[in-house]
């Protein structure tokens, strides 16, 4: 049951809206939808009674609020190992690794990063999907977004939509790429393969920002700006390009060995078994104050591996390459 009630008074200004639309604007830390949700269930009542979200509103009337907090998320907490970055009342920000599953689903009823979540925080039931903003692959490492208040759910997820959240990737794909570019595919599900996105005519926008950070005889290192965020988008993208990602076990068909590489660069390719994918950076605003907040997750070490096997002997810190100045 909830613990407090929200009451506000219709203005002049908003006089003759739905309830529903005046409500959203009233209160701008839960979305619409949410919103005509809690009036369905009577958790809204406009001058003491109960009423629809189509009711139109006078000035002066009086609307009192009851936030559902009940649990959302039936999964259950498991104790695991999580890299926090970052954690106050609204939110986290973590560093997730290869391997692990986000959300339960089928084959994955347990062990998943939900699971850890809500043993850490279990404030996070009560949330959509656990609080978490998005989502990362399976075996695509790096940085997550979560929230831990509904306030502060809301608009991040509204921010996320406005594309005001910006998410910046490390990737290795196939073949020596001259520059960065834009990719710009509508994406949607394969017809045939279900599980497997494509693009495709019928699908949702998607854009794909990248730069070069670093040319191998046979690969490049290229950092990765999603300007969308279409489940794997830059998978796809980059498939679709002609440059799959090293590693891709859906999108990347069987392994390319360059010719006439040594054998140690044959070494690190075959021995790298996930898409070569790091969610290296992360900003956005804070729900409760507005401020800027950016956080950058270092390259795994089995990416790092990868990096200095394509090229024998050499010294670089990829870590230490960013996306170019004024691009």
């Amino acid at each position: 049951m909830p613990t407090f009630t929200i009451t506000v008074e219709i203005p002049e200004a908003f006089a003759g809206q739905r309830l529903d639309q005046a409500l959203a604007k009233l209160l701008p830390d839960y979305s619409r939808a949410r919103l005509q949700g809690w009036i369905r269930a009577e958790r809204v009542l406009l001058d003491g009674a109960r009423t629809q979200p189509r009711a139109r509103v006078s000035a002066g009337q009086v609307v009192a609020v009851a936030p559902d907090q009940s649990p959302v998320v039936e999964s259950q907490p498991e104790e695991m190992p999580l890299d926090i970055f970052y954690e106050d009342d609204d939110l986290l920000v973590l560093n997730k690794p290869a391997g692990l599953v986000v959300h339960p689903g089928a084959g994955n009823a347990s062990g998943t990063l939900l699971n850890g979540l809500l043993h850490y925080a279990p404030e996070l039931a009560a949330l959509p999907r656990g609080g978490i903003i998005h989502r990362l692959d399976k075996d695509t490492s790096g940085l997550l977004l979560i929230a831990r208040s509904l306030r502060a759910h809301t608009q991040l997820i509204r921010d996320l939509e406005q594309r005001e959240i910006r998410r910046e990737y490390r990737a290795v794909c196939n073949d020596r790429l001259t520059a960065g570019g834009v990719i710009d595919a509508a994406i949607g599900r394969h017809r045939v393969q279900r599980i497997r996105m494509a693009v495709t005519e019928a699908g949702k926008p998607a854009v794909t920002h990248y730069r070069v950070l670093y040319r191998f005889a046979a690969h490049t290192f290229l950092a990765v700006r999603l300007e969308t965020g279409r489940t794997h988008q830059i998978r796809v993208h980059f498939t679709h390009a002609g440059h799959p990602l090293v590693g891709d076990p859906v999108y990347g068909g069987r392994l390319k060995l360059p010719k006439d590489a040594a054998s140690g660069v044959h070494d690190s390719l075959r021995a790298f078994k996930r898409q070569a994918l790091h969610a290296h950076q992360l900003g956005f605003k804070h729900p409760a104050d507005g401020a800027w907040h950016l956080y950058r997750a270092p390259l795994p070490d089995d990416f790092v591996a990868l990096l200095h096997g394509l090229e024998v002997g050499i010294k670089t810190d990829f870590d230490a390459l960013e996306w170019p100045q004024n691009s």
